[in-house]
């Protein structure tokens, strides 16, 4: 008689650390309430954004109706004007973001296994990163014109310098015990970056690369709102002149929309190449 009552006793408390278990450091939600939660906090913010603009309360010209957005997109999106700005966009970015990644990953993990390259690079890169890439923008126009070319300096610029110190971070991270295996199996240097410290630093390497890409979309808004002719950051320009905010929402919320598009095959691909790097996301 005594346990069934402890039982009842200790049933409502386990059932309120259940409920109350996302909030327990280090504890993560499921997949489905991880997307529930994510629904209800977009779901509330468009509901937000309908009943500020309902009743014309905030005047248009400062924020449009959601459904003011929607049909100038779906217009843009008829006369192709929208797939030519996304598709010019996309274009910039993807190169610009390889040729930053391919030299920061061979510089960087240079960088991060000999003191060589890290005495070179190191005090260079510390140095020009904190310089604002927008202070370089007007220079990029001088040294090669207003052509994609152009774009893709000032999205390198800001990429770039800040991928390099990730890569070497990424490889210092890699356990000295691992090096020390390989030297003790006769090794040499050459073996232990391909066949030990490479594998070992890829996750680390692919989480700052999917970081990075963030900034390459801020970049590229940046490098296509001056002496651009086309590009999502050009349309912005362009609408601001003519008051038409809706199109100025419409091509932010676009923005954000492909990087998270662009965020989450990054990491489904992070789980499909890395399998050996089970870790909690």
């Amino acid at each position: 008689m005594s346990s069934l009552k402890l039982d009842a006793v200790n049933r409502p408390s386990h059932a309120r650390r259940r409920r109350w278990s996302l909030l327990t450091i280090g504890r993560a939600p499921s997949r489905g309430q991880f997307l529930s939660i994510a629904v209800a906090v977009f779901a509330v913010l468009l509901i937000s954004w309908w009943l500020a603009t309902r009743n014309g309360t905030i005047p248009a010209i400062f924020l449009p109706g959601l459904d003011q957005v929607w049909q100038r997109m779906v217009r843009l999106a008829g006369d192709g004007t929208l797939w030519s700005d996304v598709q010019s966009s996309l274009y910039r970015i993807a190169i610009a973001f390889v040729i930053s990644s391919l030299m920061s990953i061979v510089i960087g993990v240079l960088a991060g296994c000999y003191g060589l390259f890290k005495a070179i690079f190191e005090p260079l890169v510390d140095f020009i990163r904190y310089m604002p890439v927008v202070a370089f923008v007007p220079l990029t126009i001088l040294w090669t014109g207003t052509d994609d070319v152009q774009k893709f300096l000032v999205i390198w610029i800001g990429t770039f310098f800040q991928q390099v110190l990730m890569m070497m971070d990424a490889v210092k991270r890699v356990p000295v015990d691992f090096i020390g295996l390989g030297r003790t199996l006769g090794m040499p240097d050459r073996k232990i970056l391909l066949r030990i410290v490479l594998p070992a630093a890829l996750p680390a390497i692919w989480d700052a690369l999917r970081i990075s890409l963030g900034w390459a979309w801020t970049w590229l808004v940046l490098a296509e709102l001056v002496a651009s002719t086309s590009g999502l950051g050009y349309r912005i320009v362009v609408s601001q002149r003519y008051f038409q905010t809706d199109t100025i929402i419409g091509y932010i919320l676009l923005l954000g929309l492909l990087g998270l598009i662009t965020d989450q095959l990054m990491r489904a691909a992070e789980r499909v190449l890395f399998r050996y790097n089970r870790r909690r996301s």
